[in-house]
């Protein structure tokens, strides 16, 4: 079964910068998927979050925040089927350069 990836955000550098690295990821893991890039806020609200970048596996988001590096990406992809989200809490700003108010 093939996963569905998405990197949601607001479309700020950050946002931008976890789908970049989320596609090279995906290609060092030799996955054969797409990486969706979504910028609807509208459905980061509707999986019942308030901040963003948002890494999101088959529907569920995984990770809230911007993971310290591909490492964390990749670990993340392969406990994708968990129903965890981890969130970044050293982030206040939700990893967003808006500063959490996109």
């Amino acid at each position: 079964m093939e996963s569905q990836i998405q990197v949601l955000g607001s479309g700020c550098p950050t946002c931008k910068k976890l789908y970049e690295l989320t596609k090279e990821v995906i290609v060092e893991m030799g996955i054969k998927t797409e990486v969706e890039y979504i910028t609807d806020v509208q459905k980061i609200v509707a999986m019942g979050l308030m901040s963003s970048p948002v890494l999101a596996i088959n529907g569920k988001p995984v990770f809230v925040g911007m993971p310290k590096d591909k490492e964390k990406i990749k670990e993340l992809i392969k406990k994708g089927c968990s129903d965890t989200v981890i969130e970044d809490k050293k982030d206040k700003s939700g990893g967003c350069s808006c500063g959490g108010k996109c």
